[in-house]
């Protein structure tokens, strides 16, 4: 098989977490890394065997190299400009989580998508957690109704973020470039399982607030109740603000059983028929020690899907669509707090809401 040459848009902490992931593929060759700060690419590439070419640009690497894969890495603003520009370029696409910061500027890149999609591009958003082994179980097994009527979810993540890692870039914790705070920047990847597993939302009620933190204009603490389609409620807590910080829980509950993922692996599973156990390998299960490379694992596992959907001509699992309901479920958590009562999801997705403008938290404090 060919080998898939991949340009990384944004070489930071997260670019440098992809770069690692697509070393262990056999298929992925890095051929080009692009960051507004040419040192911090040529840093990057330095670590590497591949010894890919280092722009400014993403038009610059797309002129130097045949490149037929985009990671793009950048500040979560930046999102959707380089994926529009990657598209044009005819590569294939994968964004990380999320979509962008604007949902007014991710519908529309939607439609692209859907575009690009028919003309055989493969366009993904990173999610990697619809990736681990307990999670696929469990969303197997619901699929399978082995757990009857979902009725209800609660969905926990109680981390800590020093003061130190807001203050770290001029980015962090800016409505333009974060997107929101423990929601849009961590929780996000609750969301899109929620959204996996329950399917689409109908109703948003949620409280937003910052507790634990200065200099920054979004949450740190956030609590919705949300109401789905097939009657199932469910409970968000994100929060980066619970010292020393704690392991994610979702917790998922139905009329013929109920699983628990705890700290990405699982903690429980029973449902009322002749298999009470999902099946999982031993260090899935909770307890288990996890591997110290898990968070480069994780996105493995992802761009294993993503070169299989480019090798077959299907779409990959976490698709632009998929993207753009996890932003919208975020968007729609702020709106509801910024207005003190429930929003229609339907309305926030279609745009009703656009114009509400979310809380600023460090102008309240000012």
């Amino acid at each position: 098989m060919s080998s898939i040459n991949v340009a990384i848009v944004g070489a930071g902490i997260i670019g440098g977490n992809h770069a690692e992931a697509i070393l262990r593929h056999p298929r992925l060759r890095i051929v080009a890394l692009v960051d507004s700060q040419l040192a911090v690419a040529r840093a990057l590439a330095a670590r590497l065997d591949q010894a890919p070419s280092c722009h400014l640009t993403l038009a610059s690497a797309l002129a130097a190299e045949r490149v037929d894969l985009v990671a793009i890495c950048t500040p979560s603003g930046l999102h959707v400009e380089a994926a529009e520009e990657t598209l044009r370029a005819g590569a294939h696409l994968l964004i990380e989580k999320p979509l962008d910061t604007s949902l007014a500027k991710a519908r529309e890149f939607a439609k692209v998508a859907a575009v690009a999609e028919g003309r055989g591009l493969v366009c993904a958003v990173v999610s990697q957690h619809r990736f681990d082994p307990a999670m696929v179980a469990v969303q197997a097994a619901v699929r399978a109704g082995r757990l009857g009527r979902l009725t209800s979810a609660v969905v926990s993540m109680p981390w800590w973020r020093e003061q130190a890692y807001y203050d770290s870039a001029d980015w962090r914790g800016t409505w333009a470039f974060d997107g929101g705070g423990a929601v849009a920047n961590q929780g996000i990847h609750l969301v899109d399982q929620m959204l996996a597993l329950l399917g689409r939302p109908t109703e948003v009620f949620a409280r937003t607030a910052l507790v634990a933190h200065e200099r920054i204009e979004v949450e740190d603490l956030a609590v919705a109740t949300i109401q789905f389609e097939s009657g199932a409620l469910a409970v968000l807590h994100a929060t980066t603000s619970a010292h020393p910080g704690l392991p994610v829980r979702l917790a998922l509950y139905g009329t013929r059983g109920s699983a628990v993922l705890h700290d990405d692996q699982l903690e429980y599973f029973r449902a009322q028929d002749d298999q009470n156990q999902a099946v999982v390998p031993p260090e899935e299960r909770y307890g288990a020690p996890k591997p110290a490379d898990g968070f480069v694992v994780g996105h493995l596992r992802q761009y294993e899907d993503l070169v299989g959907a480019i090798d077959a001509g299907r779409p990959p699992v976490v698709r632009v669509a998929d993207g753009l309901l996890a932003l919208a479920l975020v968007r729609a958590v702020y709106v509801s707090s910024a207005l003190g009562r429930p929003v229609d999801f339907g309305q926030v997705l279609d745009g009703v809401h656009d114009d509400v403008a979310p809380f600023v938290f460090a102008e309240e404090q000012s």
